[in-house]
Order: structure tokens, then sequence, then C-alpha cells
């Protein structure tokens, strides 16, 4: 190395010798043009970027809402001074039981911090795996049916790492996987360096079955799906998904996170109502949506978890769940599956809904499932009505863009729960009717 310079990095910067022996040092490119202030041209792109996305009306907005637990779905908004915070009715929570509220399962996440501390202290191989941990997966695996279950930080994260480990496990990997699934599953599934994805219309078994007769017989196959689909709230077809499976010698893989608490005797999901849970080979579901807690999981037999808890790097090289949550988990799957009431509350609500809906002349799209979507078509429409909900109304309602869904279906996502009053849908209603007939007077005459 020449005495008078120090290189950093090849192909990148340097600091030179003659740099001032005090305060910041002199920094150069390879070809001694200094760089300290230079601006990259990332910058720029997003500038241009976030300058489009507002243009077309997308462009994504937080809103600082706190859960009121002991009035949730009531929670509070904190808004700039000197206006007080407000109560605003959430009608767009995911948490679709309220276990999240739930007494019980608070005092199980309270009585763990007391008793082990806040953080999980590290990976599940270095100090961070909590008997409680292995409780859960246990429990997890006995609500699906299955021989064994592993825990992940997150849905995305057991979705990426699971995809993406598995097709990278052995050479020629074919991925079908259906054309609206979760971005999780897409980023797994894209991650999976030398498999080869193929993507079959959305729920069609005939395309399904159609390109999994042109691939190899010889070639591993997977089959990713989802069974519901939290947008369009559709539902799959599970059992007719795993017979071609079985036909075409393909394993299954199968997102149940919207589904998980809500369907099936226990809550098993929607594989479980429709007696085909034995049939799927890995189910991944969450604990931070129906059981109102934290994280990812997946469950198959014994072979497979082993081997993405020996080999999955999202699950390896991160710290383990913190044991309140896992107590609050461990509780609120028990509740869940004893009480099938929850359940029956949440519909009851759902149906209520749909009728006022429909005696309102509010269009909305009838779904088999929870999710009640009321359609817009317009982005920045879409995110005005959202506003004018909140500001006006005090009611909040995600609205529904691009890239999450496809432009022109743009819509505000509603998810009744248990703890919605009638006086609370008929706000909302009112709300919505005013709102629509202002921004989208033609929609009354397509209401479902």
């Amino acid at each position: 190395m020449p005495s008078d310079r120090l290189s950093l990095c090849r192909g990148h910067t340097s600091m030179t010798k003659d740099a001032p022996a005090t305060g910041r040092q002199k920094y150069t490119g390879a070809g001694g043009v200094n760089i300290r202030n230079a601006r990259h041209p990332f910058y720029d792109f997003c500038e241009e970027a976030l300058s489009d996305i507002r243009a077309q009306g997308r462009y994504r907005t937080f809103t600082p809402l706190a859960r009121d637990v002991e009035r949730f779905p009531v929670y509070e908004e904190e808004r700039p001074l000197p206006l007080p915070p407000r109560d605003v009715v959430v009608w767009s929570t995911n948490d679709y039981l309220g276990m999240g509220a739930e007494d019980e399962v608070c005092e199980a996440a309270i009585a763990a911090i007391r008793e082990f501390g806040t953080g999980a202290g590290g990976t599940r191989n270095i100090a961070g795996t909590h008997p409680m941990h292995a409780r859960l997966e246990s429990a997890l695996a006995e609500l699906h049916g299955k021989e064994a279950g592993l825990l992940f930080n997150s849905g995305y994260m057991s979705n990426l790492a699971s995809l993406q480990t598995i097709l990278t496990s052995m050479p020629g990997w074919i991925c079908f996987s259906d054309q609206k699934n979760h971005a999780s599953m897409i980023a797994g599934i894209k991650g999976a360096r030398g498999a080869t994805t193929v993507i079959y219309k959305h729920n069609d078994l005939e395309d399904l079955e159609a390109k999994l007769a042109a691939a190899p017989a010889d070639a591993p196959k997977l089959i990713a799906f989802e069974s519901v689909y939290s947008m369009d709230g559709d539902i799959s077809d599970i059992p007719g998904t795993c017979a071609l499976a079985r036909k075409y010698d393909a394993l299954t893989y199968l997102d149940e996170v919207h589904a998980v608490g809500l369907y099936g005797e226990q809550g098993g999901g929607v594989s479980q109502r429709d007696k085909a849970a034995a049939d799927v080979d890995i189910i991944e579901g969450t604990l931070a949506k129906s059981f109102g807690a934290h994280g990812g999981y997946i469950v198959a037999n014994h072979q497979i978890v082993d081997y993405l808890r020996s080999c999955a790097s999202g699950f390896i090289f991160t710290t383990s769940l913190p044991p309140s949550i896992v107590a609050a988990a461990l509780t609120s799957v028990r509740l869940v599956r004893e009480q099938n009431w929850r359940r029956e509350a949440l519909f009851e609500r759902v149906d209520t809904f749909r009728n006022r809906l429909r005696s309102a002349n509010i269009p909305f799209i009838m779904t088999p499932s929870h999710i009640v979507p009321i359609p817009i078509g317009n982005a920045e429409i879409c995110s005005r009505i959202s506003k004018r909900l909140l500001n006006e109304f005090g009611i909040y309602a995600t609205p529904i863009n691009y890239p999450t869904v496809e432009r022109g279906s743009e819509r505000l996502r509603i998810t009744p729960g248990p703890r919605h009053t009638d006086e609370m849908m008929g706000q909302l209603i009112d709300a919505l009717g005013q709102l629509l007939r202002e921004e989208l007077p033609h929609t009354q005459e397509k209401a479902a």
C-alpha cells in the first residue's frame, strides 16, 4: 500500500494523508474529486418518485391512534396543539376479535414482564428460547392438527423465510403462485434464486392444473396460496387445490393469516372448517390478527419444521419473540379455541352491517368472508373520503390503493368486529352515505 494514502475500499473512497489533523476528514473519490458535499442521485430519485405517488393520490400517511383497551374499538387520536385529543372509532383493525384488548390476555403479558422482563435477550439459539416458546409452538401445531410448529417474529417473515428456504433447498423447484398472493409470499418466492415461478390466475383451478400439467413431471413443485384474500375478501378452494397437488406430486403451502381464529370449530382457519388441514403440507399463520398479539408461525410435519428451524436465516439470525408476547399469545390461542361464541359474535356483526348497508343503498362487495370492501375506484377520492371520515366524523376506515389493489379497484376496507355496536354502525353508515353522495354520486345507483 502506498505510504501517502490509506485505501478505504477499492473502487470507492479514500482518505488523503494531508487531511487536517483535527476536524472533519476530507474524502475523495477515485478521481480525486471531493465528495464530502456531493448529492447522490438516489436523493433526486426519491423526490421524483414521491412526487409521482402524490400526484396519483396514493401517498400514504400514518394516523397516530392510541387504542383504549377498555373501550375498544374506540381509539384516541392525538392532534396538534392546541387541539385536544379526541375519540375515534376504528373500522379497519386486523385485531378481528378484539383479543388484544381482552383482560386475560393483557394480564398474561403483564405477569410475564414482571417475572421475565421485557425482551427475549437473544436468538432462539443464543439464550433466547423460553419454555413458553416451545409451549406455544406445540399449541399452534395442535390447533392445526400438525406435528410441529415454528415461531417467527412476524407473519411477513414467516412467509418470506419459509418460502425462500424451501425453494432454495433442492435444484429445479417450480413454485406455482396465486396471482393475488400477499407481498410477503412474493418476496420469499422472488428471493429463491434458481427456482422457477409460475403465476396462475387467481383462484382458478383450471389454470393451475394446466400449468401443473405443462411442468416437467420430475421437477419438485410447490403450490403457494392463501385461504382468505384480505383485500377482496374471497376464499380459495383448499380441497380442490390439494387434490391437484396430489395428482401432480406438489407440496402445498397455505397462508391462513386472515383466517386463523375466525374459521373452523376451534379457529384453525378455513382449512379446518373445510376439513382439509390434513391435506395441506405447510400452514402459515399469524398471532397478530385474530389472536391480538404479535408474531408469525408455520406448522407442518417434524421434518419440514426441523429443516426450517435449522436453515431459515430469517428465523436463525433474529432475536426471538419476547416472553410477554408469547404469554399473551398462549392465552389468546387457548381462549379462541375454547370460546366459539367469539366467532359467532363476529359474523353476526358482519351480517348485520351488510344488511344495514343494503338498507341505506350503500354499495359494497359481497364476499364469503368477514371482510366488507366499499368500492371507490379512484385513489384520490378514496383517500379523500377516508380523511373526511376521520376529520369530520371521528371514524377511521383505511383507504386501500395501488399497489395493494389494482388501479381502478380502490376501496375502503371495513372489518366489523364483535365490539362494534349498532350505534357505531349507524354513525358509519350515515357518514358513508353523505360522503358518497358528495364525492361519488353515481355510486348510489350501484348498491349491492
